[in-house]
C-alpha cells in the first residue's frame, strides 16, 4: 500500500473545503417579503397604520427591493394598488395592478376585473357584450 504524500493530503483537503463551501450556500429567498405579510394581515384586521403610512412603508420596501435587485412577492403590487385606490389615486393603482399582472400572469383574471371596475360601467371587454 503506497504512502500518501503531503501533496495528496493537501489536494484532498482543498477538494473537501471547496465542496463544503458550495454545499453551505443555498439559493436565497425567491422574494423580498420583509414585513409585507404582517402588514397585509394587520390591514385586513383593521389594526394597521393609516393608509398614507402603509403606502410609505410599502413604497420604501419596493425601493429597497429595486436597489438590491430582489423580486417583490405575489400580491404586493395588488395590495399597494388597493391602498392607492383608498387614497384617491386610481392612476397609481392602475400602474400597480398592470405591473402585478405582468409579474404574475396567473393574477390576470383578478387584475383584469379590478382594472375593469376602475374603468367604470362603460368599459366593456371582448365577450362582455351581450349582443
Amino acid at each position: 500500500m503506497p504512502h500518501a504524500t503531503p501533496l495528496r493530503y493537501l489536494t484532498a483537503l482543498a477538494g473537501v473545503a471547496v465542496l463544503a463551501g458550495c454545499a453551505a450556500k443555498g439559493p436565497g429567498p425567491l422574494y423580498m417579503w420583509e414585513s409585507f405579510p404582517r402588514q397585509q394581515y394587520s390591514t385586513l384586521l383593521r389594526e394597521s397604520a393609516s393608509p398614507d403610512e402603509q403606502i410609505r412603508t410599502l413604497e420604501a420596501h419596493a425601493e429597497k427591493a429595486r436597489g438590491t435587485n430582489a423580486a417583490l412577492p405575489p400580491g404586493f403590487r395588488a395590495h399597494l394598488g388597493m391602498l392607492y385606490i383608498g387614497n384617491g389615486n386610481p392612476q397609481r393603482a392602475r400602474e400597480l395592478w398592470q405591473a402585478e399582472r405582468t409579474a404574475f400572469p396567473e393574477s390576470a383574471p383578478y387584475m383584469d376585473r379590478l382594472l375593469k371596475k376602475l374603468d367604470g360601467p362603460a368599459a366593456t371587454t371582448k365577450g362582455d357584450n351581450p349582443a
